[in-house]
């Protein structure tokens, strides 16, 4: 404990480690389950051309920010926020940065691993030759009992991993899983542009229709590209705090954002061939992925292989993202404790596994409140807290100096950014969003007053 109160972390082997981990964290299930379907919802093109704004205008200032407050400190999110504005003469109280962040972050893992969980039953099916067969995509994943051991499953995977600590655990996974990774990603969405209706998924993601954007489609965006880059989460900070002195944050930030941006459209094009290939509706939300898709990989050559690999293909984006939820919250846990690393991963993989428990049993309590609470309240305040803490009460020398490396012009659209368009923007978004959210219902059926 006392090692890690005085800020001697351990560091990333290299950067290719770092950025292997990073691009994992960034590149989960909300590239290739959430994105899809949210374009599906939100007017297709419009949407994507509103995401990408969000990344490069808000995710990417806010993700320099967090890797920046993360190696300066050398700590975990909660300690590091409070360190830096220690430093710069600023109250303690501005932790408050990273208790949101933190918890964030943790909300999401509880639900997160109940879908990893369905993914990978849904790969097993796969394999076994389920998708040849009437509902047999669910042939693994047909009870409440079997869904709670899948969901035990991933988070015991998790747990195991992130208790091996950074070389030993989430090094050598991202390491390994990231390049496979991206090897069957090209392969599938080649294989389904070559057989799918690519030009109609290139047409829909492309061409953008603006007549179905509303308030609502710009929080979903922004809730979408920070629950995607995994910023406001306390991810970053947390690996930032890994990096060394002399790396290169601003080039490491922006092919970050970039590559989990790239990822993101991909998956649009392997998925949305095969979905207008049969008439399939691309709003179709989380069944375009569980119910859908299995049914088309059922009539499809070598459909049982092909659907397999797509499900594996998001067990190891899920996998990669879920070490790095838990190890911003093992890392806190971890500096003002003496359970020991190992201890802590099980301590709180299990609580975020009764948590996550819930979801099994209420759909509403997994796509409602927990979804809404993390994905538009959370992350998206986090942000807003992340961008004024890095902006407002940081001393700009300081930032600089932790962006030493960054061209004139790249940190003064980072400084510009979380001064004035970040928390403007966010804030606006999240006005916009709460009171369509209070319009329509939502928050009232949230804390069982709808």
């Amino acid at each position: 404990m006392a090692a890690a109160l005085a800020g001697t972390h351990a560091h990333w082997s290299s950067r290719f480690a770092f950025i292997m981990a990073a691009v994992g964290s960034a590149v989960g299930l909300g590239n290739l389950w959430r994105f899809p379907f949210m374009t599906g919802q939100n007017g297709g093109s419009a949407f994507v051309l509103i995401y990408i704004g969000c990344v490069i205008l808000f995710a990417l200032p806010v993700l320099m920010a967090e890797l920046a407050i993360g190696r300066h400190a050398q700590q975990s999110a909660i300690t590091s926020t409070r360190k830096m504005a220690i430093e710069a003469g600023k109250s303690g109280k501005w932790s408050v940065v990273g208790w949101v962040c933190t918890a964030a972050g943790f909300l999401v893992l509880t639900t997160y691993s109940v879908i990893a969980g369905q993914v990978m039953a849904f790969s097993a099916a796969g394999f076994a030759g389920g998708f040849a067969e009437p509902d047999g995509a669910t042939m693994f994943y047909n009870t409440d009992g079997i869904k709670m051991f899948w969901h035990f499953l991933f988070m015991t995977l998790t747990i195991l991993i992130v208790s091996r600590g950074l070389k030993g655990g989430i090094e050598r996974v991202a390491t390994i899983l990231m390049p496979l990774f991206f090897v069957v990603l090209i392969g599938l969405t080649i294989y389904s542009m070559t057989n799918g209706a690519a030009g109609a998924a290139v047409s829909y993601l492309f061409t953008p229709d603006f007549s179905a954007v509303t308030g609502q489609t710009f929080i979903a965006a922004l809730g979408q590209a920070f629950f995607s880059v995994s910023v406001a989460s306390a991810i970053m900070i947390t690996y930032g705090s890994y990096l060394p002195r002399d790396s290169n944050i601003g080039s490491s930030a922006v092919l970050i954002v970039s590559a989990d941006t790239m990822v993101a459209l991909i998956a649009g094009l392997m998925i949305f061939p095969i979905v207008f290939l049969v008439g399939m509706d691309p709003a179709a939300g989380l069944g375009l992925i569980f119910t859908a898709l299995p049914q088309v990989f059922s009539t499809m050559p070598a459909g049982n292989i092909i659907g397999g690999a797509f499900f594996a293909l998001a067990f190891i984006a899920a996998l990669t993202s879920s070490i790095s939820l838990l190890e911003a919250t093992v890392a806190f846990i971890e500096e003002n404790a003496s359970f020991g690393r190992a201890m802590t991963a099980c301590l709180l993989g299990g609580f975020a596994f009764m948590i996550g428990a819930g979801a099994v049993y209420s759909e509403a309590f997994a796509g409602g409140f927990v979804d809404v609470l993390s994905g538009q309240i959370l992350l998206p305040l986090g942000g807003f807290l992340v961008a004024v803490f890095a902006g407002w009460v940081i001393p700009k020398s300081l930032m600089r100096t932790e962006l030493s490396h960054a061209s004139s012009g790249l940190f003064a659209f980072f400084h510009f950014a979380v001064r004035y368009i970040v928390p403007v923007a966010i804030g606006a978004i999240l006005v916009l969003g709460l009171d369509d959210m209070f319009n329509d219902g939502r928050i009232g059926s949230m804390i069982g007053l709808g």
